[in-house]
């Protein structure tokens, strides 16, 4: 049996961005082939020469977004290799805490280009956030604010470490009104784990579902 690839083929192709899973790390890491960015990298993958020009054979790597501390791992090395780190305001000292340096720390009102936003999902940890593309069919990268449940579909699973499940159930609710095909979030398993089409409609349905719980 051969090695897993350092990248998957393709789980998502649109018109203008592209998106693969980087190894099978925990927490999960994406990379999202943007024509207009170059690559973003969602959570840090353990660094690598042979990962990095694997992910320059399909992009140039240019930023690298944490959507929680959760997610760091070689920062230095990757700031090293040209990309530039990103997390909510909120995140950046615990991000720091955990031995990471954030290059560009956000705010709620600051978009990363015309049609990538984030959406501030506190809860798990203080900061936690998630990142969206927002151009049709719609992307989201929950990070650690959804994870999947019993039937694959991501949805607001309580954990004992969570920072504040009160803060993530507010959070939730603004899930509720966006419009998105597909999303991700730090565990996927391939054999079971949901991300689109029509997530939007199954992710919504299952957070109303724990809301009349």
């Amino acid at each position: 049996m051969g090695s897993e690839p350092l990248i998957s083929a393709p789980l998502v192709e649109l018109r203008d961005r592209s998106i693969y899973r980087v190894g099978d790390s925990d927490p999960a890491v994406w990379l999202i082939d943007d024509h207009e960015l170059g690559g973003v990298l969602v959570n840090a993958p353990a660094y690598s020469e042979p990962l990095l020009e694997a992910i320059r054979a399909l992009t140039k790597p240019a930023y690298l977004f944490l959507p929680s501390r959760l997610g760091v791992r070689d920062l230095g090395a990757w700031r090293a290799a040209g990309l530039e780190t990103l997390a909510f305001e909120a995140e950046a000292p615990a991000i720091r805490a955990a031995g990471g340096e954030i290059d560009i720390a956000f705010n709620r009102k600051q978009r990363l280009s015309r049609t990538i936003d984030f959406l501030p999902m506190a809860g798990v940890t203080e900061g936690t956030c998630a990142l969206r593309l927002k151009n049709l069919p719609g992307v989201v990268f929950f990070g650690p604010a959804l994870a999947p449940g019993a039937d694959g579909w991501p949805t607001l699973i309580a954990n004992a470490e969570d920072h504040s499940f009160e803060a993530r159930l507010f959070g939730a609710l603004g899930v509720k009104d966006l419009k998105f095909a597909y999303a991700f979030c730090d565990r996927f398993d391939p054999a079971s784990t949901q991300y689109g089409p029509d997530a939007d409609q199954h992710i919504q349905a299952r957070i109303e579902a724990v809301f009349d719980e």
